[in-house]
């Protein structure tokens, strides 16, 4: 399996759910997952999501410039960052982000996001 194609599938899948559905991406997460968003941490599947859904925007597009990726530690997880940028609906000029996750295999071989630095 190629990191770099996971990473890409990854990415391309969480942000068209975010830009489509926010509530979508809870089974990305588990209960030990952790958010950090702007200095904030939320931990949890449930409120991770309650805490994208409250976000003060309705709809957004994520523009992404790149994706690295690199495998992190013996238990198979993988270090994904992102950046790109955030066209906010009715605003003239983007936002620029980046963004950090943590995946982990999950026993059913997928992943999860078990890390999640906005």
């Amino acid at each position: 399996m190629d990191p770099d194609q996971v990473a890409k599938a990854f990415v391309e899948h969480y942000y068209s759910t975010f830009d489509a559905n926010r509530a979508g991406l809870a089974n990305l997460y588990q209960d030990g997952s952790m958010l950090t968003f702007e200095g904030q941490k939320t931990q949890g599947s449930q409120n991770i999501v309650a805490k994208l859904i409250a976000l003060p925007f309705q709809q957004c597009k994520h523009l992404i410039t790149t994706v690295d990726c690199q495998p992190s530690g013996p238990a198979g997880g993988m270090l994904v960052f992102v950046s790109g940028n955030l066209q906010l609906a009715g605003e003239q000029h983007a936002l620029k982000f980046s963004q950090m996750f943590h995946l982990m295999p999950t026993p059913q071989g997928s992943f999860y996001v078990f890390n999640d630095i906005f």
